[in-house]
């Protein structure tokens, strides 16, 4: 992973939560927040499909972020959910087929662009684990009938 000393901290220390009433898990990985969630930040040509579902990841807000930083969006299957109070926070709520359609294109353009960012195999192995972890929330809830909800704090 590139970047400062400083980046590289920073980076360590996000935490994805992945919630819904039927399970949830926390991803403690900076290299999922970084190739998977932020992956339209790298500047890569995308077909709209692609850009649909890097729409969605990138659309994950800050638990901790203030009112003005959350953007109040949503797409096929998917919306921001505002902090409904002080103890609340914003959320990503989604089908999950629709956020676990998202993760798996976002894994083919990691995959497919992996050399490209000089991505480390260690970086590769702790996605595909994490992402493993996360279908299992996902498969819960698809098979409960309820949404997830997804943010991340750093």
């Amino acid at each position: 992973m590139s970047g400062t000393p400083r980046e590289r901290l920073e980076l360590e220390l996000v935490h994805v939560n992945v919630a819904s009433t039927a399970g949830a898990y926390t991803v403690g990985s900076a290299s999922f927040f970084r190739y998977i969630l932020r992956l339209g930040e790298l500047g890569l040509p995308l077909s709209i499909a692609d850009q649909e579902a890097v729409d969605v990841l990138s659309a994950v807000p800050h638990a901790l972020g203030s009112e003005q930083d959350v953007s109040y969006v949503s797409g096929r299957g998917w919306r921001v959910v505002p902090a409904q109070g002080d103890l609340d926070w914003p959320v990503l709520e989604a089908t999950p087929g629709r956020l676990h359609s998202a993760l798996e294109r976002a894994r083919h353009l990691l995959w497919t662009h992996a050399a490209r960012f000089q991505v480390s195999a260690g970086e590769i192995a702790a996605i595909e684990e994490e992402l493993d972890a996360v279908y299992g929330v996902l498969m819960r809830a698809e098979a409960a009938g309820v949404a997830v909800n997804i943010s991340y704090v750093a």
